[in-house]
This record gives structure tokens, sequence and C-alpha cells, in this order.
């Protein structure tokens, strides 16, 4: 089962194993593919999920895990370059 609270942590996982970087549509696609069973059985997260990867990505954003969306291209999600090289 997942929370709301696990998806920045999914959406950094999904970003380190692409390089530092994904579409958005890239990050759906890891999570669901590497954690359908688990969205599934997760209540109403799985009808928001989708939604709520965007709130992940603002709190990647906050806490300065992820560039900020002015610094990256156009519907792309990095990592910030001090994250990316760890």
């Amino acid at each position: 089962m997942l929370h709301k609270e696990d998806l920045p942590r999914l959406v950094e996982e999904c970003l380190r194993i692409n390089g530092g970087s994904a579409s958005i549509v890239e990050v759906c696609k890891y999570v669901w593919d590497n954690y359908e069973n688990e969205l599934r059985n997760s209540g109403d997260l799985f009808f928001t999920w989708q939604y709520d990867i965007r709130w992940a990505a603002t709190q990647l954003r906050i806490s300065g895990v992820m560039k900020e969306a002015d610094y990256s291209p156009k519907g792309v999600w990095e990592l910030a370059d001090n994250i990316r090289h760890k």
C-alpha cells in the first residue's frame, strides 16, 4: 500500500534511474510498471496518483531535490545538479 507521501521518493527513484531527468509520462509509466500492485491496493490514491505525482514534483522542488520548472526543458523533470551527481 502506498500513500501520497511516498510519491516524492518514487519520482526521485525514476529520475535517478533515467540519468537525472524524465518526462512526466516516463515518470508515470515507471511508477505504474513498478508499483501497479501497490497502487491498486492504496485506496483513493489509486484514483488520484497521476494528479498527486505533480504534487510530489512540487515537494521535490521545494526541498531542492529537483530543478525548478523554469530551469528545465518544457515537460521534463530534472534532478538538481547537486543531487544528480551524488
